[in-house]
C-alpha cells in the first residue's frame, strides 16, 4: 500500500500529501535544519526484528542486510535529486554516534555498522566518505517519552558536537542512523553539524515509525540501561520535532 510522505521529514500518510502538498504541517511551519529524510521502510515487521537483531540481540550479520536496504535507499534518493545537487560531487557519510558509555556496553555503533555494509553495495562507492568519530555523542539523554515538541528538543541540546571541523567543512553530508522516530535527533545532529561548517545535510535511515500509537516490542530480559535506550522507539511518531 502507498502511504503519501512528506519529501522533508519522512512522515508516512501525510494529510497534506494526500491534498498535494509537499511538505505536512509540522514542515511547512517549522523547516527542518536537514534538506530532506528518507527510510527503506516502515519500523514494524520484519524490518523491526531485524534492527532488534542487530541492536540489542548482537546479531552482527544482520547489519550486511540491513546496509544493502540503506543501500537501496540512497541510490533511489541519487536518481530523484537534480543534476547539479548533492550528488554531483563527493558525500561525507556521517553516523548518528552512541554516547561512549552505550557504545562500550554494546560494543559497536549499529548506524556505523549499518552505513559501512551499505557503502559496499553502492555501485559508485569511492564517491562516499565514511567519516566516523567527527560527529560526537558528548552526552547520554533521557526518554522522550510523554515529552512534547519543545521539552524533546531541550532534551537533546548540547549532546552532539563536531571534534573537528575542518574534517566537514563545506561538506554535503549524509546522516546515517537506524530508526527515525520523533526526528529530534536527526534536527540536532543536522544542527550542530551545519553550525560547524557543513554545506547541507540529508538524513537517511533504514526505517521510520509509521503511527503514533503504534507500540513497539522491545526483547525480553533486556538490561536497563539499553532497554531505556531503546524507550523513544516504542512510540511510532513520524513527524520531526
Amino acid at each position: 500500500m502507498h502511504f503519501p510522505v512528506c519529501v522533508e521529514c519522512g512522515k508516512a500518510d501525510c494529510e497534506e500529501a494526500h491534498r498535494g502538498e509537499t511538505r505536512c504541517l509540522l514542515c511547512q511551519r517549522a523547516h527542518p535544519p536537514f534538506e530532506r529524510a528518507v527510510a527503506y521502510g516502515g519500523y514494524d515487521g520484519e524490518l523491526r526484528d531485524l534492527i532488534h537483531l542487530l541492536k540489542f540481540q548482537q546479531v552482527r550479520p544482520a547489519a550486511a542486510v540491513l546496509g544493502r536496504m540503506l543501500a537501496e535507499t540512497i541510490a533511489k534518493l541519487e536518481q530523484t535529486m537534480p543534476v547539479g545537487t548533492i550528488f554531483s560531487s563527493m558525500i561525507t557519510v556521517v553516523p548518528v554516534p552512541l554516547h561512549k558509555r552505550r557504545q562500550a556496553q554494546r560494543g559497536f555503533n549499529q548506524a556505523e555498522m549499518i552505513a559501512r555494509g551499505a557503502l559496499k553495495q553502492l555501485s559508485r562507492p569511492n564517491r562516499f566518505d565514511l567519516c566516523t568519530g567527527v560527529l560526537v555523542r558528548r552526552r547520554e539523554t533521557g526518554s522522550q517519552i510523554g515529552l512534547n515538541r519543545h521539552q524533546r528538543r531541550e532534551n537533546m541540546r548540547g549532546a552532539f558536537a563536531v571534534s573537528d571541523p575542518t574534517r566537514i567543512l563545506n561538506c554535503n553530508i549524509l546522516l546515517v542512523d537506524d530508526v527515525y522516530t520523533t526526528g529530534t535527533t536527526a534536527s540536532e545532529c543536522a544542527r550542530v553539524l551545519l553550525r560547524a561548517g557543513a554545506a547541507r545535510v540529508w538524513v537517511v535511515t533504514v526505517a521510520r515509525t509509521l503511527k503514533i500509537s503504534e507500540v513497539v516490542r522491545l526483547p525480553e530480559n533486556l538490561p536497563e540501561s539499553l532497554a531505556e535506550e531503546g524507550s523513544e522507539d516504542r512510540v511510532g511518531m513520524a513527524a520531526h520535532g
